[in-house]
């Protein structure tokens, strides 16, 4: 016997989230930030055990077969492609193509476009950077500020190349590698990057101890995908304080 049945209309707001398959953070980040009655559909792209400047262009040519996995019946109000350096590699105008032709939406946007836009919002110019990687893919992020009128006049890094041992880094190492560099002094803000760094939840305790904004990947990429949505989500630190998200 066949039962007939009604369907109901979308109601909530749909966001798509592209994560790297070496990523063990980002998905829980956002669940945790977003509210519950965002719609938040997950994808995975194939990514590099090891961070490198060609495991990140790599990843080009692979995103709309990611954002092609989304659920074709949603309409998505903006898509996030979770990757910082990757966005700094790529081009964050070729990311937004490269989505777009796998999943229409309305919005796209990346952790470097969203800090850039976190940085416009809160008059940040000079920023104190500390980056899990190598050399030369910290270079290619600084220099991507750079452009973007932020400059990055301190800066350190753990450089490690390996995911699978940067998303296990301690907050205590975290927290006092970014205190080392506000201490140098001459910025505006501190920024914790890599969308798979456990940066969370000492934002505010770094922002207590230095007197400065503490941006990190995860929270400023929730953020712009809220600016962009509206939505209302429990963003940390000062970003959160300083913007009501509607």
């Amino acid at each position: 016997m066949k039962i007939d049945y009604e369907t109901v209309p979308d109601l909530k707001p749909a966001l798509g989230l592209i994560v790297l398959q070496a990523d063990e953070t980002l998905e829980q980040d956002m669940r945790r930030l977003m509210p519950g009655r965002v719609e938040l559909h997950t994808t995975r792209i194939p990514s590099g055990a090891a961070v490198t400047r060609e495991t990140l262009a790599a990843m080009a040519t692979r995103l709309t077969g990611a954002a092609a996995l989304l659920p074709p019946a949603a309409q998505f109000d903006c898509i996030g492609y979770g990757c910082t350096s990757g966005a700094a590699e790529i081009g964050a105008d070729k990311v937004a193509d490269y989505v777009r032709a796998g999943r229409s939406t309305a919005h796209v946007t990346n952790p470097l476009t969203a800090l850039i836009a976190a940085c416009q919002d809160l008059s940040i110019h000079r920023l104190a950077l500390l980056s899990p990687y190598v050399a030369d893919v910290s270079v290619k992020l600084r220099d991507a500020l750079q452009v973007a009128g932020v400059a990055t006049p301190v800066f350190g890094s753990f450089e490690e190349p390996e995911e699978s041992k940067v998303v296990r880094i301690s907050a205590t190492s975290i927290r006092a590698a970014a205190q080392e560099l506000a201490a140098q002094g001459g910025i505006d803000a501190v920024f914790l990057s890599c969308t798979n760094l456990r940066t969370v939840d000492i934002i505010d305790e770094m922002e207590e101890t230095t007197g400065l904004p503490c941006l990190s990947s995860n929270q400023v990429l929730t953020w712009h995908m809220g600016q962009l949505s509206s939505y209302d989500a429990d963003i940390p630190g000062v970003l959160g304080r300083a913007h009501s998200l509607t």
